[in-house]
């Protein structure tokens, strides 16, 4: 038995060796010969169809994407690592926002995001109410060593709590240490225990209002999805909102000084005391709320090498547009049916590499990530929830828009722009200069590279996900033209000799990094 364990141990040495000694022997330029332009035009006439409905995050022309690139994964016989035993990483997505918040304090308006902030999120549905008292509690906390709640009953009342905890001497009475408890940290506890107790409605005293408005502004106005479920928080939470301390003051009127009183004592003794006021305070609010489900497609390729396949190489691509408006479909050829196509050649080419035995000897993760026009949530969703873990993600190859040519090179069309490979490591810098000037001999341009570039192009792509994790990433990007963003971002417009090349370059590139003896350093902040 001994002896038959030995010789296995041998056979698969030996095989393992020839493996190894064929990567080094033959030409990755035997398989970068595979990304074609015939395919590529066949995999981008049908991603960027009329049929994909220009394929936006959560709709039907999406899902038709992310099935198709599925597919093509079953086609190459590469294993299911996602949900149901299937290619998929699902996503939900959620949008809220106000369709009205009102308040008034003594008959007279008061402003949102200027005098008063409430998170859509958090709120109720809709909710109107009027208040004539209102209660003081203190810091608005239920703690064993330390409770604004013992002994007093809030049921059906309006509370007026500070925010964060009482500390004597900067020390937490809840912690015992300069460290603070999460009652300070996290004021959705503070809420849903006013839920829990029966109160009506609670109201937060933001000593850092100036500050915390302006981010809440933000957050509030802004239209993108987030990543993330409904704290459904017509069951969770009361109606909450921020006040400023001015606000505050004119709130509690002649109980004021009363008020600062008790606080000042809370803090000093670490011993609650309520305190209820007269008030003539009325609010409305009416939310609205969409949510949608995406989904990262995942094509995973696994090393030959049992010494670093458990080292990962990501090569992505977005593969959402801007679906339709107005009954025009925004096609996104460029935007990035382009990138999606080109990814499906390097996985292919890569796939034949290793049905040839030669590699790859680490494992690469092709993935095709939805959201990006949304805000790069796709990417976002995968770094803080990678199916392999980020410390052994050696690099991210990222591809997005290169099928078309910009008005600076219209005359030498055979060109890439190259964002951010030698922003963390001077090694990626190196492979993907090597690699062009022995295989594709494209012109790399570094333009909007430049820390100065006021497109800021290297934070506007997904890789930008990863390398703020600290993994390397370049960025392949052919600029932007007068179809971007626009209904006429179509296939006839493509220039595949072009896009061939510049996956043959990602295929290059990502080749080199998955084969190397050494995992590429991270040699810069």
């Amino acid at each position: 038995m001994k002896k038959l364990f030995i010789l296995i141990f041998l056979v698969s040495a030996t095989t393992l060796n020839i493996a190894l000694a064929q990567t080094a022997q033959v030409s990755p330029s035997v398989f970068a010969a595979t990304i074609t332009v015939e395919d590529l035009r066949q995999h981008l006439t049908t991603i960027a169809s009329e049929n994909f409905e220009g394929r936006e995050t959560g709709t039907p022309g999406q899902k038709k994407a992310a099935q198709y690139l599925a597919d093509q994964m079953a086609k190459l016989g590469l294993p299911p690592i996602g949900e149901n035993k299937g290619y998929l990483q699902t996503i939900n997505f959620i949008s809220q926002s106000w369709s009205k918040v009102e308040m008034e304090m003594d008959g007279k308006p008061l402003r949102h995001l200027f005098d008063f902030y409430g998170y859509p999120g958090t709120n109720l549905t809709e909710n109107s109410q009027t208040f004539k008292e209102a209660t003081f509690l203190g810091y608005g906390i239920d703690d064993p060593k330390y409770s604004d709640y013992q002994g007093v009953d809030v049921k059906g009342k309006l509370l007026v709590v500070f925010d964060g905890e009482p500390r004597h001497n900067d020390n937490s009475y809840i912690t015992g240490t300069k460290t603070p408890s999460d009652w300070s940290t996290n004021w959705r506890k503070k809420v849903k225990l006013a839920k829990d107790n029966g109160a009506a409605a609670i109201l937060i005293i933001d000593r850092n209002f100036k500050q915390n408005v302006q981010d809440a502004r933000k957050v509030i106005l802004s239209s993108r999805l987030e990543i993330g479920k409904d704290e459904n928080a017509d069951a969770n939470y009361v109606s909450n909102f921020f006040l400023s301390s001015e606000v505050a003051r004119q709130l509690f009127g002649e109980a004021a000084p009363k008020v600062i009183k008790t606080r000042d004592k809370i803090d000093k003794k670490g011993k609650s005391k309520s305190l209820s006021f007269p008030c003539n305070l009325q609010f409305s609010e009416k939310k609205q709320t969409s949510q949608l489900e995406g989904a990262n497609v995942l094509g995973y390729i696994e090393g030959i090498d049992p010494t670093v396949k458990n080292e990962v190489v990501l090569v992505t691509a977005h593969y959402d547009h801007l679906g339709t408006r107005g009954g025009s479909v925004y096609f996104g050829a460029d935007d990035n049916g382009s990138g999606t196509s080109t990814i499906l050649e390097v996985c292919q080419a890569i796939v034949e590499a290793k049905k040839a035995g030669v590699g790859p000897r680490r494992s690469v993760l092709c993935m095709w990530v939805s959201g990006e026009e949304k805000g790069l949530l796709g990417s976002l969703y995968y770094s803080e929830n990678p199916i392999f873990p980020l410390a052994q993600t050696v690099a991210d190859v990222n591809v997005d828009m290169v099928g078309r040519v910009d008005s600076k090179h219209e005359k030498t069309p055979e060109y890439i722009y190259i964002i951010g490979a030698d922003r963390l490591s001077s090694e990626l810098h190196q492979i993907n200069e090597q690699a062009n000037a022995k295989y594709t001999h494209l012109e790399l341009d570094y333009t909007y590279n430049a820390e100065s570039d006021p497109n800021r192009y290297y934070y506007r792509s997904d890789h930008y996900n990863f390398a703020k994790k600290g993994i390397p990433a370049i960025f392949y990007f052919n600029g932007t033209h007068a179809d971007y963003h626009r209904t006429t971002d179509t296939v006839d417009k493509i220039n595949f000799e072009k896009m061939a090349k510049i996956g043959q370059l990602v295929f290059y590139t990502a080749w080199e990094l998955a084969n190397r003896t050494e995992r590429i350093k991270v040699d810069k902040k």
